[in-house]
């Protein structure tokens, strides 16, 4: 998708309908659905008037797009959308999302807003947190949403059902950006030059006998965002500009800003990983938006979203269509290319080409189909589809064939009808005929597929005809006669064997046909689960470290017993990172052993060849 063609300027994504009730956009639904490639989803929150919109238009690398507002109305209401290709990534869409600012008086509606948080937490890879001024204890307290979380959001559908919680969230919620706009502090501690990142961490230090209020949103941030990141921006302009921020030049901006702005949008860009859900699945924007619903969806039932339930939803969505569009675009490949009759090979060649292409397809858009459930189905179904073309083919090179054999004997049969054989000689006559006939059929039919196969058929058919112009020919003896009949018989045996080859190399051509199309389904798993293993140890680094620094931290700050409590949880993730590890081989025994059954189903006598790679083999993937 050309997101740049389709989005010139963003959309509404998520809003309220006339109930005051949650809904996805259609319009941002429809273009969410054409981006089939994976998408890196970067939200920006914060309470209302602090200039949200303008860090997300600097990320789409436009001067104005989401609405800015001049005056002390919140102008973003809901999530605005604004789908733009990844400057650096490529292959990649970056997805922007505005959401509607927190905290503004004239709602009064507190939950919504806190909906609008949990939200953008869930859907994106990437979140901004903008606030005025300084990190102190009341910006923190202002970000109370990030206390609530645990409340809002289920990472497991049965509550308990995992002791290390904060592993779970840590896993799949996006890495935190804070932005400080209008900072005006020098950056310094104890008289000690430090970074707007050790800025960050210093305020979110946790204090022995603070009261609850004072450490929960300090400790929700440091157990919940695994990478955390600190900008400070100085004003941009004069109080008289900033109410056109839209039509200033850069020229026209404060350089610090400009310096900090173009540092923040080069961090996003580098750092922003790809949205992934549970089990380090990487989504396009197909399953962002249907991801989105589902969300949506549990909210507007009362529910609170649950990210198990929503892999399960999203997976029975994504793998129909999956289906569905992989097997569309196998089709359409191969009746654009396809041209009857052609030789097998050539018909195999395109076949291959376009199978392979169409489970690139399902693969990029499948989700969770840990079973091959659905892969199964789109093999069993390009199968189909495949044994239909091959048919066809068939019947194509047959009608040919019967075509020019029509053409070549018919001089020869209508000299059969008017008895012109039946004559002394006539039988020397008819078989020089039909023996000279059958080489120009053959040389004329030599590239068609079923060339012998009807010739043999053919032949049989002139048996009873050529043993009655034998026994009229009165120039030949008893004895030769006898000789003839067995002659005749000699060649319709041969000419039917050669059918038989021939339609026994058809069917070898089916098998190796059959082992490509179950060697692609299988090297294609492999390498999904491959990359998906990769982002699942990386995310287990990346949270393990995390817990390892937050223990540290948690010692030298006085808290032993939430540091002995960091360290069980370090424990049961390590436990968890083996047991993972473990399993692969089974996982990947169990799979080829799906896809291996699978294909005997549509082709009897199949055995494919991998079944018999060893464990030691898939180990080296992994």
């Amino acid at each position: 998708m050309a997101c740049s063609r389709l989005m010139s300027a963003p959309v509404c994504f998520i809003e309220n309908d006339e109930n005051g009730k949650l809904l996805v956009r259609k319009e941002a639904k429809d273009i969410l659905d054409g981006i089939s490639e994976p998408v890196v989803v970067v939200s920006v929150v914060g309470l209302y008037r602090t200039g949200k919109s303008y860090l997300m238009n600097r990320l789409a690398g436009q001067q104005s797009g989401f609405a800015l507002g001049s005056t002390i109305e919140s102008k973003t209401k809901g999530i605005w959308m604004w789908c733009v290709p990844h400057p650096y990534k490529e292959g990649h869409t970056l997805v922007l999302l505005d959401t509607e600012g927190l905290g503004d008086v004239e709602k009064g509606d507190e939950k919504h807003d806190t909906w609008i948080f949990c939200l953008a937490v869930l859907l994106s890879s990437t979140l901004v947190y903008n606030s005025l001024g300084v990190i102190d204890n009341m910006a923190l307290e202002k970000l109370h949403y990030v206390t609530e979380l645990t409340e809002n959001i289920r990472v497991k559908a049965k509550v308990g059902q995992h002791e290390n919680e904060s592993a779970d969230f840590m896993r799949i919620f996006p890495s935190f950006v804070w932005a400080v706009r209008d900072f005006t502090l020098e950056l310094k501690r104890e008289d000690k030059l430090i970074t707007s990142d050790e800025y960050l961490e210093g305020a979110l230090k946790l204090k022995p006998g603070s009261s609850p209020v004072y450490n929960l949103p300090r400790s929700c941030l440091r157990h919940f965002f695994a990478v955390r990141k600190c900008f400070v921006f100085p004003r941009p302009a004069s109080t008289q500009n900033m109410r056109r921020m839209e039509q200033l030049t850069e020229e026209e901006l404060e350089s610090e800003f400009l310096e900090q702005a173009n540092s923040f949008c080069r961090y996003v860009y580098n750092n922003a990983e790809p949205k992934t859900v549970t089990g380090g699945r990487t989504i396009t924007g197909t399953a962002l938006g249907n991801l989105a619903e589902v969300y949506v969806e549990a909210i507007r039932s009362g529910n609170v979203p649950c990210l198990e339930n929503a892999v399960v939803s999203l997976a029975k969505i994504q793998n129909v269509r999956a289906v569905e569009e992989a097997l569309q675009f196998y089709m359409t490949e191969l009746f654009n290319l396809v041209q009857l009759p052609m030789r097998p090979e050539e018909l195999s060649k395109i076949h291959t080409d376009a199978e392979k292409a169409a489970v690139e397809v399902f693969i990029t858009m499948s989700f969770n189909d840990n079973d091959q459930i659905y892969q199964k189905k789109l093999m069993g179904k390009i199968h189909k589809e495949y044994q239909d073309m091959s048919q066809q083919n068939h019947e194509a090179s047959r009608m040919q064939c019967e075509e020019v054999l029509r053409e070549v004997f018919d001089k020869m049969e209508k000299r059969i009808s008017n008895g012109s054989y039946l004559k002394p000689g006539g039988y020397q006559q008819y078989r020089d005929t039909l023996r000279h006939l059958s080489n120009d059929y053959r040389a004329r039919t030599h590239s068609q597929i079923m060339s012998e196969e009807v010739l043999s058929t053919y032949l049989r058919a002139k048996e009873e005809a050529g043993n009655m112009i034998l026994n009229a020919d009165e120039s030949l003896s008893s004895a030769e006669q006898e000789n003839e009949v067995q002659r005749l018989k000699n060649e319709i045996l041969e000419q039917r064997q050669k059918g038989l080859e021939e339609q026994s190399r058809l069917q070898e051509q089916a098998l190796n046909d059959m082992q490509r199309s179950h060697d692609e389904h299988v090297n294609q798993i492999i390498h999904q689960m491959a990359r998906e293993q990769e982002r699942i140890s990386r995310d287990n680094e990346r949270v393990l470290e995390a817990k390892l620094k937050e223990r540290e931290a948690l010692l030298r700050q006085g808290f032993k017993q939430e540091a002995d409590q960091m360290q069980r949880e370090v424990d049961s993730l390590k436990a968890d990172m083996n047991k993972q590890e473990t399993s692969k081989p089974s996982i990947m025994s169990k799979v080829l052993d799906g896809i291996g059954t699978a294909a005997t189903l549509f082709l009897p006598g199949f055995v494919p060849k991998i079944a018999g790679v060893g464990l030691s083999f898939i180990s080296k993937l992994f």
